[in-house]
């Protein structure tokens, strides 16, 4: 991921030296583990706590073997002494890189995780802040019936908590480490081990392995950031949507001496939104490499390996960036209660269309007979630009249903937005 979309804590996890440590890591534990259970030396052990990898040699033995791991083995082991002999003890490359790209993933997930509760956090208080504003609901694009904008982001706000549920769910399936061997069967290094290195870097076991820890789990991950950034791409169309120099009931923050154009002065565009569904599409093409990466030949081929070393990287930095980026749009968002009141009257009343609908029904109207007078009227009032109320007012069938007050009863906005307080609870509003 290029620095301008890399946030520094997610950048640092997918660092080299982020995943040298945890190659590291993981060899040192094989060795504490190799040393409980009789095999190094305590003396040796000793030692070997303080072996360290060099960057500049890795690269240099690496020009030469052109293999990750020897190169990264043999830089620890020519610091050493006669102990160094116990460094990658019967482990495959895949024993090592595996599970300390585990480590990675668990620690990028963690990152996510605070994300998400930071966008949480925002909309649980703009929800609040706007539980009672009403403003205009939209299907098709097109006005259908009043709703409250608070009640608008009480619904992101119940997604990005069923998102962060996929997270942590995702999170589990990759936190697992694997030092099974060359193709799983712990022939050259036994359970035992296994369960202790794990045990000691605060990872499961995965029960069963070949020479690689699967690839379903690394999918379920990517797929959940995928699902992460599909959800912010909702969010942030919607604000793009209401933007719209004809809507603009919200606009994104705009700071002093920004410019939205080199050739036009006046515009203030949402290019923050914009940015977040333009990475959304790139996190969502990952997740079908990541499909792709789970069938493998046999005990395991590396057609995952180069793919693996750009989309989850960059995934995680993506969703980290538009997560961020997001959270900062809702933090300074400008909202506009006059002229979200504006534009729900609009249509001069259109929207008490189905009040009146139901109305007649109670009254005994038969409901096609209601419909097709109310849709005769609604037509009528759209396209001659009359107020429908008016309409209704004068219509004799109208007034021999719904005398006076019955009538006038329909038409109070208060009617759509009396549920709202006990959805609110239902999301812990």
């Amino acid at each position: 991921m290029i620095d301008r979309y890399s946030r520094p804590k997610m950048k640092q996890v997918w660092s080299e030296e982020s995943k040298y440590d945890k190659w590291l890591a993981v060899e040192l534990a094989v060795c504490e583990a190799w040393a409980e259970e009789g095999v190094i030396p305590q003396a040796d052990m000793a030692k070997l706590r303080n072996a360290r990898y060099n960057l500049q040699r890795i690269d240099e033995i690496f020009q030469r073997t052109r293999h990750d791991m020897t190169a990264f083995t043999r830089s620890i082991t020519e610091t050493l002494g006669p102990e160094g002999r116990w460094v990658h003890l019967g482990l495959t490359s895949s024993d090592v890189m595996d599970t300390a790209l585990s480590l990675q993933l668990v620690e990028a997930a963690d990152l996510l995780l605070d994300d998400l509760d930071a966008l949480a956090d925002t909309l649980k208080t703009l929800a609040v802040e706007h539980k009672d504003t009403l403003t205009m609901g939209r299907t098709h694009g097109v006005h259908a019936e009043p709703t409250s904008f608070g009640l608008k982001l009480a619904l992101w706000l119940d997604e990005v908590k069923r998102q962060r549920e996929r997270l942590v769910e995702a999170r589990k399936s990759v936190a697992v480490g694997k030092v099974s061997g060359a193709v799983g069967t712990h022939a050259t290094v036994s359970p035992s081990v296994e369960e202790r290195v794990c045990r000691r870097l605060g990872l499961q076991v995965a029960p069963v392995s070949s020479q690689i820890i699967q690839r379903d789990r690394h999918a379920h991950f990517v797929l959940t950031a995928a699902l992460v950034a599909a959800s912010l791409e909702k969010f942030a169309t919607e604000v793009r949507h209401l933007q719209r120099t004809e809507v603009r009931e919200v606009e994104e923050p705009f700071a002093e001496g920004q410019t939205g154009s080199s050739a036009m002065p006046h515009k203030r565009n949402p290019e923050l939104t914009e940015r977040v569904c333009g990475l959304a599409r790139l996190i969502r093409g990952h997740a079908v490499t990541a499909l792709e990466n789970v069938a493998l030949w046999h005990e395991r081929d590396i057609s995952h390996s180069s793919a693996e070393r750009i989309i989850l990287p960059d995934a995680c930095l993506a969703l980290d960036y538009i997560l961020d980026m997001f959270t900062g749009v809702m933090r300074g968002l400008r909202v506009f209660p006059v002229r979200m009141r504006q534009n729900v009257e609009l249509t001069r009343g259109l929207v008490f269309s189905q009040r009146v609908l139901l109305a007649l029904v109670e009254k005994g109207m038969a409901r096609e007979e209601a419909y097709d007078l109310v849709q005769r009227h609604s037509l009528h009032a759209w396209d001659e630009g009359l107020d429908f109320r008016e309409i209704l007012r004068s219509d004799p069938q109208v007034r021999a249903r719904l005398p006076g007050q019955d009538l006038e009863a329909l038409f109070d906005y208060g009617y759509y937005t009396r549920y709202v307080g006990e959805v609110f609870a239902r999301v812990g509003l």
